[in-house]
Formats: structure tokens, sequence, C-alpha cells
């Protein structure tokens, strides 16, 4: 026969579940680390509105590091400048991130020298930008044990990294660039490129006078009019394809007999 379920065990598991996630997202609003809330960390600058979400990576070097304003650590990211902890690194910052850089969970950025990632940034989870490589040239020396080559890196103002992606020392990222997920990227970069592959070679390029080659695929997205509220979105949401589509024939329809009247006729 089965067992009976025993409605009071089951009550104080769930009552515990809920205990546990109740502590676990109280902890993750009070460990997380803000220009207000900074607990034991002293970052050379932290802007406005950035937040290091709990729980973090491996921190260390923070007077070398300087934050923008409105960035998102996401949890487990690693941020360090210098070898180790404790060195004197002079007096410029090593690692420097703009305004408005996202960077996904469990993703490294390792500045032993000078790391530069411009604003509105954004990191998928799991990116790895170093400015130093292993070095082999004794080959009866451990490679751990030889001295690495340490080269900058720079990262331009508004550029994607997608997933897994490794990015060297040496680096040398324009503005706005795509790097697909699980490229490895070392050299330059040109501005307005998609990087792909392990090394990333550039696969699609925009210059002012061929535009995108090759040509994309897909539309540009639409993006949602000035003005629309939540709850119309929630409406259109809930509407069928074949009235939405109606609905689209008769925009069409009437916006040709408004394109001369005045705003408020």
């Amino acid at each position: 026969m089965p067992k009976r379920k025993n409605t009071f065990s089951s009550w104080r598991r769930g009552l515990a579940q809920r205990a546990v996630h109740a502590g676990w997202a109280w902890a993750q609003r009070t460990g997380s680390v803000s220009a207000e809330q900074p607990g034991r960390y002293r970052f050379g600058a932290m802007g406005t509105g950035t937040r290091l979400a709990f729980p973090l990576g491996t921190v260390f070097g923070e007077p070398w590091i300087h934050l923008g304003a409105h960035c998102i650590i996401g949890e487990q990211v690693t941020l360090t400048a210098g070898l180790m902890p404790d060195l004197d690194l002079g007096p410029d910052p090593i690692l420097r991130l703009g305004d408005g850089v996202v960077l996904g969970r469990g993703s490294h950025v390792i500045a032993d020298t000078t790391v530069s990632i411009g604003s509105d940034c954004y990191f998928g989870p799991y990116v790895y930008v170093t400015s130093t490589n292993h070095s082999y040239d004794d080959p009866h020396e451990p490679i751990g044990r030889q001295w690495p080559r340490m080269e900058p890196v720079e990262i331009g103002p508004g550029c994607w990294i997608g997933t897994g992606a490794v990015i060297l020392p040496g680096a040398r990222i324009g503005r706005n660039v795509v790097v697909a997920a699980g490229a490895v990227v070392r050299g330059t970069v040109p501005d307005h490129a998609v990087v792909a592959g392990a090394p990333a070679r550039v696969v699609r390029r925009w210059t002012p006078a061929d535009g995108w080659q090759p040509p994309l695929r897909t539309p540009p997205p639409v993006p949602i009019p000035e003005g629309v509220t939540p709850e119309q979105l929630r409406a259109l949401s809930d509407l069928d394809e074949e009235t939405a589509a109606r609905l689209a024939e008769l925009d069409e329809e009437a916006s040709p007999g408004m394109a001369g009247l005045e705003p408020g006729v």
C-alpha cells in the first residue's frame, strides 16, 4: 500500500524552503556593494547607481579600479588590478569601466596592466578579459613559474561581448563592435564590426559608404513608440493574429491622410 503523506512534514519543508529563499534574498540585498554601501571595498572611484551583486567573485586592487556610473556587475564577477593583492601600483588607475557597463555573471576582468572598457558596453556571462598571458620561452621551467607577458587592453564604447568570449592581451576593440559568443579576440578590431571564431575574424562590418557588408539578413527591430504604456502593450499581447493584422492595415490606411496634419489637428 502507498505510504500516507505526512502533511506536517510537508508543511515544515515548505516553511523551511520559504525561509531559505527569504534569507538568501536578504543576503543578496545586504551583501551587494555600491558607493553608498561599499562594505570593506575601497574602490578608486565608483559612480552613482553602480552595484556589484552578491556573492562577489575575487576582488582586489580596488584603489586602482575605477567604476563609472550606473554599472551592473553580476554575481561571481572577478575584478582584479595587479598581479596579487597589496601591491602599490602607482598613481594611475589600472582597470577603468565607463558609465553604464554591464558585466554578466561569472565574468573575469584581470588587469595586471591597463584595461579600459568604454561606456555602455554589455558583456554576457562568463566573459574573460585579461591583460596577461603566460610565457613558455624556457622549455625547462614550468610555464606557471615563468614571468608573464603583459599588454594593455582597450574595449571601445557601445560594444556587445557575447557569452564565453575571451579578450586577450593587446586587444584593441573599436566602437560598437559585436564579439560573438565563444570568440577569442586578439589584435585590433575596427569600429562597427562583428567578429567571430577562434582566433576571431571580422565577419561583417558597417561603413558610411557601403552600409553593412555582407548585408543584414533580417530587418532592424522597430522600437516601441514614445508614450506607449505598459497597459497598452499588455492589451496588444492579448490580441489574436487576425485582429492584430487588421489593426495594422487600418494604421497603414490612416497614415497617408495624416501626413500633412499639424499636431493637435
